[in-house]
């Protein structure tokens, strides 16, 4: 619901009623307003909607009169070292926009904290379907849900052929040592994001330590490509529109990607996971894990027998994040947050099964 009554803490006004709340509002109408103004998008009285759950960055769809923006945003600060960087997301998005990739353009970047207290950015609204739980009906044919699956294999692919070995696509990230990275990283994270004990998460990241395999190729990856992070054209047959939340993109190994994608791939017979946002793939019709991963592999020359040590990766990751969540909502700092938060408590623990079942994979299989 478009909204244009200031609404509680959330969002409000003007810059003196934010000064008066305990913590900063997500969204103050007189800064945005004038941050609009300035650069010359849309005229008018400002009204706004929330777009989707906002478990990391948060997303409003805007309105002007007849024009529609989105704005993003990161969570309240204070934030960690090295996360929710608008400045950077934005940047990426424009340069891999100017590679042909699908993405909404972005239209202004605000760098002054004094505005919204974080950084942020403003891009096009674009008019599309992202699939979530209901199919829409121009794809729910049985062809267009594998066309669905096609396409969204074929985006990935095509992403990961952007050449990356020079130019400013190159500076946005290292990708040598890329996956020694990631492992440390989040090794590191678990203890100051948890109060409980998982042995699981040791025991997974050890394994992976160990068994590190040497990246075949340098790409530009995603870090979410997933099916809720990707736009579906208004009208069959299925044809990606847009790749959505650039948050986590830098140049690292391409399998990282199709990792992820295959391992929060709802199939049927899967055991559900707090990362199952598209729970429609397991009806008839959507490719399976098996034939997502066969797709890609005939439209690349990589060796995917190391896959399942990629999937394990995702799901580990995946388990370390969710926990900081689940450990802000028992803190008290998610007061709004009555199902995702608590739903974390047996939600990790499915995720780091999820990877201890991946270990166990015959890679055979990927060949």
């Amino acid at each position: 619901m478009i909204q244009t009554v200031p609404d509680g803490e959330e969002v409000v006004a003007t810059q003196a009623k934010a000064s008066q709340l305990p913590s900063p509002p997500l969204l103050i109408v007189e800064s945005v307003t004038e941050f609009m103004d300035t650069h010359g998008l849309g005229s008018g009285p400002l009204s706004w909607a929330r777009i989707g759950d906002g478990q990391s960055n948060i997303t409003y769809r805007i309105q002007r009169g007849r024009e529609v923006f989105v704005l993003r945003r990161g969570p309240r600060p204070p934030l960690p070292k090295s996360t929710h960087d608008m400045v950077r997301e934005a940047r990426i998005q424009q340069l891999v926009r100017r590679a042909g990739v699908p993405t909404p353009e972005i239209l202004a970047v605000c760098e002054d904290t004094t505005v919204l207290g974080v950084p942020f950015y403003i891009m096009s609204f674009l008019r599309g379907t992202i699939i979530t739980d209901r199919i829409p009906p121009n794809l729910n044919s049985i062809e267009q849900r594998e066309a669905t699956s096609v396409a969204l294999v074929d985006t990935l692919v095509d992403l990961h052929q952007l050449d990356v070995s020079s130019g400013e696509l190159a500076a946005i990230g290292r990708p040598e040592g890329y996956l020694g990275r990631q492992v440390d990283l989040f090794s590191g994270l678990w203890d100051v994001n948890t109060t409980r004990n998982l042995p699981a998460v040791e025991m997974i990241g050890s394994w992976l330590a160990r068994n590190i395999p040497d990246s075949q190729a340098a790409s530009v990856i995603h870090g979410d490509y997933r099916t809720g992070n990707v736009m579906f054209a208004v009208r069959s047959p299925a044809r990606v529109s847009a790749i959505l939340d650039w948050e986590l993109a830098t140049i690292g190994d391409p399998l990282a990607d199709l990792g992820y994608l295959t391992a929060t791939y709802a199939e049927h017979g899967s055991i559900p996971t707090p990362l199952e946002l598209t729970p429609v793939t397991r009806e008839r019709g959507y490719l399976s894990r098996s034939q997502l991963i066969t797709r890609y592999r005939e439209r690349t020359d990589l060796d995917l027998e190391s896959l399942p040590w990629y999937q394990v990766l995702a799901l580990w990751k995946a388990a370390i994040f969710s926990e900081s969540i689940y450990t802000r909502w028992l803190k008290g700092e998610r007061p709004n947050d009555t199902t995702f938060g608590p739903a974390l408590e047996i939600g990790v623990p499915q995720l780091l099964q999820g990877a201890l079942r991946f270990t166990a994979i015959n890679t055979a299989v990927s060949r």
